[in-house]
């Protein structure tokens, strides 16, 4: 908003009024002369507040105009706002596979060595459970047909909370984007088997024989598996999700009394779920160019 200065004209007609102010009594010319200069003052004066009129409604003109246009820009704020997704910085692709590399060889070594420690103590006579006897790595042909119905269960189960449930679907998103968004096709084999092999013979292979091949055992190490997924980005809804399917990987665990059937199930479901957030991702990139 800008300041409009008044012209010099008009402080000039009233600086004129001082100077010819008449003293005494005024001769006839003068009178004349004096009306002249009246009727000029006085058009001066209208003009004057002629022109404070005008630059007053300049202003509010101005103002208004100042202010739909706050009020527009304040409106698309908000509306560019309410339609921005929040972005989560892809994790380099060297970290991303040495931290799965190293998390999974703990949690693998940390299961077995729960499993050998439990074979010991009850050779021992201690009442301690050998988990090696309830969930062995035993395989029979029939657990193909268990394996491929989990794995269709949770795939399908996934893709319809994607679709269904926001709070998921971001916060699926933004671990994805930050974990996978910086991995070549072939680093997927990696980020999907290591984990599933790996999770599964801590939970599935050691903790869960270890309390027991109850329903309480399976859901209650379920539910810490769910728990575990908290974090890079992941909400509650992703944990209440984990906890599900961790539940799934233990009942077919003890349907099938073999850690083989939860460890390719969690590893295929990895790779199915990594797969198809890489193609959704790069057609929504493509959408986006054309």
């Amino acid at each position: 908003m800008g300041f409009i200065a008044l012209p010099s004209w008009g402080r000039g007609a009233s600086t004129s009024l001082h100077l010819l102010r008449p003293v005494g009594p005024i001769p006839k010319l003068y009178n004349a002369g004096a009306v002249k200069f009246d009727v000029r003052a006085s058009s001066s004066r209208k003009s004057l507040k002629k022109l404070r009129r005008e630059s007053q409604q300049g202003k509010d003109i101005t103002t208004g105009s100042v202010t739909e246009e706050v009020i527009a820009q304040v409106d698309d704020t908000s509306t560019s706002k309410d339609s921005i997704n929040v972005v989560v910085a892809a994790a380099p692709r060297d970290k991303v596979l040495q931290a799965c590399t190293v998390t999974s060889g703990l949690m693998a070594a940390l299961g077995l060595v729960i499993r050998k420690a439990s074979y010991v103590a009850s050779t021992e006579g201690l009442p301690i459970p050998d988990c090696s006897t309830d969930i062995t790595f035993g395989f029979e042909t029939w657990h193909l047909g268990l394996i491929a119905g989990t794995v269709v269960l949770i795939s399908s189960s996934r893709f319809l909370l994607l679709k269904s449930w926001p709070d998921f679907a971001d916060s699926s998103e933004a671990a994805n984007q930050q974990i996978l968004a910086s991995l070549e096709p072939l680093d997927y084999l990696v980020v999907a088997t290591l984990p599933g092999l790996s999770e599964e013979m801590l939970f599935r292979g050691a903790l869960m024989p270890l309390f027991g091949t109850s329903w309480g055992s399976i859901v209650g190490v379920g539910v810490i598996f769910g728990l575990l997924h908290l974090g890079s980005g992941r909400k509650y809804s992703f944990a209440v999700w984990a906890s599900v399917v961790g539940i799934v990987y233990g009942y077919a665990a003890v349907l099938s009394s073999s850690l083989v059937v939860p460890m390719a199930s969690h590893a295929l479901n990895n790779l199915v779920g990594g797969l198809l957030w890489r193609y959704s991702s790069s057609s929504s990139k493509l959408k986006s160019l054309e």
